[in-house]
């Protein structure tokens, strides 16, 4: 197997140009694509998460949109909806494709959303495509949803149920900068207002046949096992967990570890791969029980607790 570290050594150092810090988040983003997954990320505002996915968009040559979720957004204007167009005295309908008709699709602030219009999201990221009436749209491959949640204001937000947080393969946590990295940025963007021109470094071939490769990635049986009892350790550990992840998330973790391996250019997936990659693929899939929340527990602390406990 090929290496491809150098691929995406290149894709960092020009997410870097224009993104100071967050190697992790960028990291975990290019897996979920890798693995033709969907990510939600979860941050502050102002920690350039918009700005990762358009540069991200930008690097891959890849068509970008953003839905910015409200209380009033419907269904159609994320689909598409049908106008009436008159040619030649004549009126036909004419379908009018929406912003989920593109490679990658940033839904901002996707908990502001209603139920009904979080719901039209998901037919398009499960089966990649959308049905406007009685016709169904195949979306332009490769397709992925990123959305994003603010973890403060709860007030008037529709928390995604668990059912549908589960169809996210990652959800990415993303944090503050360093006091070295803050300074990078107020130097990089208060001094001089100037344009980035990036490279295009892949295409949408060269993602499809990384997808396929990625499944290729060899993982020993050991390193196999260890994973399924990490996502069953979700299920027994009644003492922190109240609700287990399920089987998807055991596709999840193998699928995400083999990204990760292509990505650092191993051609096997190592234990420190599963490690890194169970916080999120977990962290949206399990609910800590009342003990656990009474002594202040995260999730990620929950996940930690398993791993150190599953060698």
């Amino acid at each position: 197997m090929r290496n491809y570290k150098h691929v995406f050594d290149a894709v960092f150092k020009e997410v870097s140009r224009v993104v100071v810090g967050q190697n992790h988040v960028v990291e975990q983003i290019l897996a979920a694509i890798l693995c033709d997954g969907n990510a939600l990320l979860e941050g502050y505002p102002g920690l350039a998460k918009t700005l990762t996915i358009r540069t991200l968009a930008d690097i891959m040559s890849l068509k970008f949109s953003r839905i910015q979720s409200t209380p009033d957004l419907m269904p159609s204007d994320i689909t598409g909806t049908y106008i009436i167009e008159e040619t030649a005295g004549k009126r036909n309908f004419k379908f009018q494709p929406g912003p989920i008709f593109a490679n990658i699709v940033l839904a901002d602030e996707v908990n502001r959303a209603t139920p009904k219009t979080q719901s039209a999201l998901l037919e398009a990221m499960q089966e990649k495509q959308v049905t406007v009436g009685t016709t169904t749209y195949k979306l332009d491959l490769p397709f992925f949803i990123l959305a994003t949640m603010n973890p403060i204001e709860q007030e008037g937000t529709y928390p995604l149920p668990e059912a549908q947080a589960d169809r996210f393969l990652l959800k990415i946590k993303v944090g503050y900068p360093s006091f070295e990295e803050e300074m990078e940025i107020v130097d990089k963007y208060a001094s001089t207002l100037r344009e980035t021109n990036l490279k295009t470094l892949l295409n949408k071939n060269h993602l499809l046949s990384l997808q396929t490769l990625t499944r290729q990635v060899p993982i020993a049986n050991d390193i196999k096992n260890r994973a399924l009892k990490i996502i069953v350790a979700t299920r027994t550990n009644k003492d922190v967990i109240h609700y287990g992840a399920s089987p998807r998330a055991s596709i999840g973790i193998i699928l995400a570890a083999k990204a990760r391996a292509l990505i650092k250019g191993r051609n096997h997936v190592s234990s420190e791969d599963i490690n890194d990659m169970a916080y999120p693929i977990l962290r949206h899939r399990i609910i800590l029980n009342f003990e656990a929340e009474r002594k202040g527990m995260t999730t990620d602390d929950a996940i930690k607790h398993i791993l150190d406990k599953v060698k």
